[in-house]
């Protein structure tokens, strides 16, 4: 399939960037609701906002509030009102790149409900069809990068991005959730990837222990193993460097992106050149903040910096 026309993200996309996010681009609604409603029945939303969806893109979004030089590369949209959106949005945030536009594709979209709770639910219609111009993206911004991040979820089409940054000597980010629990997956995924984010949420998997899932990455070659665990902090292992941090005590008001702004917190302070517990205090400080919050927009690095220094941590050497 080739698009019949495309919008640069930036001026400047020729630029290489420092961070490539490589992953699907669609468009959501948030909402931030009061309470769910009885069936049949109706509820007031304290918030409503047009977003930026998936991690990749997300992750983008906040590197570039902190003043990351970053790149998109991502699926083709619909050459309809959503896909000409996000193409204003992240050329409007100085994202780098292209945004592919086919008159042939309808833009991905979702919907998105924070409750009180500080739980989220999405819901989505996936497009096979859209996911499938991953395998024709231009990759040429990889070179001269500093690193890539992929998605788990974009299946096999991040084999290609993957493989090209191991032949150019360039870290790969890989956020694999819980898909550490499928053999094949991890190997195939984790396996290519440098450093690479799970998770051990009850809801998905089973309370699975932290530091067996950071050993079964380790064992598949990633280099820094991150294993987030919600309102309880996070697990990092390097060697045989072992980082716990608590997160701090907050009152969760949209949880939708917190772990996409874990990713960008250990990111934007792995390309500082951050000590590993600097990384992981810092990206669970970024992301508790998020969750204090409604939206996706970066909180300050100061505020990230001060809440880091407060966190409890242990470590083991």
């Amino acid at each position: 399939m080739k698009a019949e026309n495309s919008l640069n993200v930036a001026e400047n996309h020729l630029d290489s960037p420092d961070v490539v996010c490589f992953g699907m681009l669609a468009i959501g609604i948030l909402l931030v609701v009061d309470k769910w409603p009885p069936q049949n029945d109706a509820s007031i939303f304290q918030e409503n906002k047009d977003i930026v969806c998936y991690d990749a893109a997300m992750i983008a979004c906040m590197l570039r509030g902190w003043n990351v030089k970053n790149a998109m590369i991502g699926t083709a949209v619909g050459q309809d009102y959503r896909g000409q959106w996000i193409a204003t949005q992240l050329k409007q945030i100085g994202v780098l790149g292209e945004v592919r536009l086919d008159p042939q594709l309808e833009t991905v979209f979702s919907v998105v409900v924070s409750d009180p709770t500080g739980a989220r639910t999405v819901f989505w219609q996936p497009n096979r069809k859209v996911l499938a111009t991953l395998d024709t993206a231009d990759l040429s911004l990889l070179q001269g990068s500093r690193l890539l991040y992929v998605d788990w979820y974009d299946e096999d089409h991040i084999i290609r991005p993957m493989d090209e940054a191991i032949r150019l000597d360039i870290p790969v980010f890989l956020n694999l959730e819980h898909k550490h629990k499928e053999p094949e997956i991890l190997a195939r995924y984790a396996g290519r990837a440098t450093i690479c984010q799970a998770v051990t949420d009850f809801v998905q998997l089973g309370n699975e222990p932290p530091l067996e899932v950071a050993k079964k990455l380790l064992a598949v070659g990633v280099e820094i193993a991150v294993v987030t665990l919600a309102k309880e902090g996070c697990l990092v292992v390097r060697g045989k460097e072992i980082i716990r941090v608590w997160a701090p005590s907050i009152k969760a008001i949209d949880s939708f992106g917190a772990g996409a702004s874990f990713s960008a917190g250990f990111i934007y302070s792995y390309l500082q050149g951050c000590s590993l517990e600097e990384m992981a205090r810092f990206a669970t400080a970024a992301a508790s903040i998020k969750v204090s919050r409604p939206g996706f927009e970066p909180p300050e690095l100061a505020e990230i910096n001060k809440l880091a220094s407060e966190l409890k941590v242990m470590k083991h050497t």
